[in-house]
């Protein structure tokens, strides 16, 4: 086998230093267009593959940024991974009509975030190394992430406070999603009590809604603790009883809400007896996120249960496929795109001056009122 070339068979190739061989890979818009071609018909002529790990070891960088998010998908053990697609076996024609739903999980948020993480990270000539803390092993697999990234972004409560502060201690950290706390990292978040203030007022003043219930988060999300807060807020401020804890917890995923939808269903068997089945519910229901609104909307769906009618139904985050159910269900979009952005940027500007105080970043968000709510 040929030996592998190197970067300075590049730049000897291309007539140049080492320096501009590594401008053109990690800050191209600092270097010459010809200069640029010169390097990149070098680099396609050799075969030249750059060596993240020799960029390293020289720049004491990687160039590389990471994010970690927490195990949503139930999957903590290889055991309960999926079974594996059977190569070579014939077509199976399913017929798949008028069933429940039942797809498992598919958290769109992340997407947006990680979407938006890695354009900002192209846009300055990073890359972005995704890690998951899942599992027994979660721990390892955080720190093994840390150990091959300049910096890393995770999801607030996705890594247990003392790993991350002994993470800390290597390279920066900004927390994404949730309030900041007595700590040292950079923080990014949305403003989830505003918005879920002014939707719950929305339902109470222009609707006239007086019964309403908060579907919360997991205990420990930051994100749905705050939102759960402009639930009570709105309230307070309509005069109307203020629970002290969420009416119903959920995990954040579809499959998650719609066990718990049923389970509501199922106990809610007097009362105004909404829809065809019989089946009482509070006049509304506030989902801490839109995964969980849109479990509870297959539900009630089935169950014959008519939104906005016999149950108004809101979320919290705007993912695209509220656009798509039916009816369109009435959300708080927050910036997820902007939230994986602004992680990247926090990152950038920590890197360059890691002296700096802590930043806190909160970005705004928006109502978007849709049929859901009974806005036609």
């Amino acid at each position: 086998m040929a030996k592998a070339p190197t970067v300075y068979d590049v730049a000897q190739r291309a007539g140049v230093s080492i320096a501009t061989v590594s401008r053109v890979l990690r800050r191209p818009d600092d270097v010459r267009e010809r200069t640029r071609t010169v390097v990149h018909e070098a680099i396609r002529e050799l075969g030249y593959v750059p060596s993240g790990a020799a960029r390293g070891l020289a720049a004491r960088s990687t160039g590389v940024l990471g994010l970690c998010f927490p195990d949503v998908d139930g999957i903590d053990e290889v055991d309960d991974l999926p079974d594996p697609v059977r190569v070579g076996e014939a077509v199976e024609v399913v017929r798949d009509v008028g069933g429940p739903v039942t797809a498992r999980w598919s958290n769109l948020y992340l997407g947006e975030v990680m979407r938006g993480a890695e354009l900002e990270a192209w846009r300055t000539g990073h890359a972005v190394m995704i890690g998951v803390a899942r599992g027994l092993r979660r721990a390892q697999a955080v720190n093994e992430l840390a150990g091959r990234v300049d910096g890393l972004a995770v999801l607030s409560k996705s890594v247990p406070d003392d790993l991350l502060a002994h993470i800390a201690r290597r390279v920066p950290v900004v927390v994404m999603a949730g309030p900041p706390q007595d700590d040292a990292y950079d923080h990014i978040s949305v403003d989830n009590r505003a918005g879920t203030r002014a939707l719950v007022d929305h339902l109470i003043a222009d609707h006239g809604l007086r019964d309403l219930a908060f579907v919360g988060g997991p205990f420990d999300s930051p994100d749905a603790h705050e939102r759960f807060q402009g639930f009570r807020d709105a309230l307070a401020a309509a005069g109307l009883e203020v629970p002290g804890e969420p009416a119903a917890r959920s995990d954040f995923t579809r499959a998650g809400a719609r066990d718990l939808a049923r389970t509501m269903l199922a106990a809610h068997v007097t009362g105004r007896g909404t829809g065809p089945t019989g089946h009482a519910l509070p006049r509304a229901l506030v989902c801490s996120n839109d995964q969980t609104a849109l479990g509870f909307l297959d539900v009630l769906t089935e169950a014959g249960v008519d939104v906005p009618g016999d149950v108004v139904l809101t979320g919290f985050d705007g993912i695209d496929a509220t656009q798509a159910s039916i009816p369109r269900l009435t959300t708080v979009s927050q910036p997820m795109v902007e939230l994986g952005r602004a992680a990247v940027e926090l990152l950038r500007s920590r890197l360059a001056d890691p002296s700096a105080p802590a930043a806190t970043v909160n970005l705004p968000v928006r109502v978007l009122l849709r049929e859901s709510c009974g806005c036609a």
